[in-house]
């Protein structure tokens, strides 16, 4: 059991009387044995992508009325509401057979082992406690909480900062109106409105590229977000290279295409300035 087991477990302080006991191996197994002092109610450990409560997945453990132990997974959707916490959901990989929870001289000991898919190291991890056991596995409201970002290579704690929602607002504005307003209405023109020639495509390839400005500078914020939060969403990383990958062929197909119009337009007067030349 890994309570009361603590050898080859690295133990760290990280919020007033709460200590983190942990070990990683090269299996990207993380044993963790959170500890804090205890009387009653739940403790709980979550794990985000983002260092934001909502969207979050926690360990969380108690002692039941009747003195049984209790440790669950919970899948953290909303800041209140009967579906804010909801029970046995959440990315976080474990087996039930490897969690404890002990209570022993004023303490409780949540114990639990989580697999990753890649080693940890900058993680959002949020510590929370409540008053309230919980009934039928509905989790009452915190009385206290706090959000850090911990190393689990170098065994620190840092504070995590106000979340950047104005950068998080552009990133998800520039390219929603880039990618989603601008690049469709500019193959609606091409599509449609060839019999205003030329005006058709000269408005097709100013709005393709304004898009794509736009776009790009939606994904230098979604690059400076990451560089803040840390976040660890790898289909939407590579859902935003995917995109700009596209928008990349379609401007450079729109400017390839300009330059030959301009280059046969430009031919094209030349011809006609000799051929009026040859007539007079």
């Amino acid at each position: 059991a890994l309570v009361g087991n603590y050898s080859g477990l690295a133990c760290q302080p990280v919020w007033n009387n709460f200590v983190l006991r942990y070990h990683q191996d090269k299996n990207n197994v993380l044993r963790v044995v959170l500890s804090t002092m205890y009387s009653t109610g739940w403790v709980g450990m979550g794990f985000s992508r983002d260092g934001l409560m909502i969207g979050s997945s926690a360990m969380v453990g108690w002692m039941g009325k009747k003195g049984l132990p209790h440790i669950r997974q919970f899948s953290l959707r909303s800041k209140s509401g009967s579906k804010a916490a909801v029970v046995d959901r959440g990315f976080l990989v474990s087996n039930n057979h490897d969690h404890t929870v002990v209570v022993q001289q004023a303490k409780i000991y949540v114990a639990f082992q989580l697999k990753f898919s890649y080693r940890l190291s900058h993680q959002h991890i949020i510590l929370a406690f409540g008053p309230g056991v919980p009934v039928k596995n509905k989790l009452s409201k915190h009385q206290d909480k706090t959000s850090f970002t911990f190393d689990f290579t170098t065994g620190k704690g840092f504070a995590d900062g106000p979340f950047p929602y104005g950068l998080r607002r552009a990133h998800g504005g520039l390219n929603l109106f880039a990618w989603g307003i601008l690049m469709p209405i500019g193959a609606i023109l091409a599509r449609y409105f060839r019999r205003m020639d030329p005006l058709w495509f000269y408005l097709h390839v100013g709005i393709q590229f304004a898009a794509f400005i736009i776009g790009l500078a939606g994904v230098v914020a979604g690059v400076a977000l990451y560089s803040k939060i840390q976040a660890d969403i790898p289909a939407h990383r590579g859902l935003g290279i995917f995109i700009l990958f596209l928008g990349i062929l379609q401007v450079d197909h729109s400017l390839i295409v300009l330059y030959y119009a301009l280059m046969l337009w430009s031919m094209s007067r030349l011809m006609d300035s000799e051929c009026c030349a040859k007539n007079c």
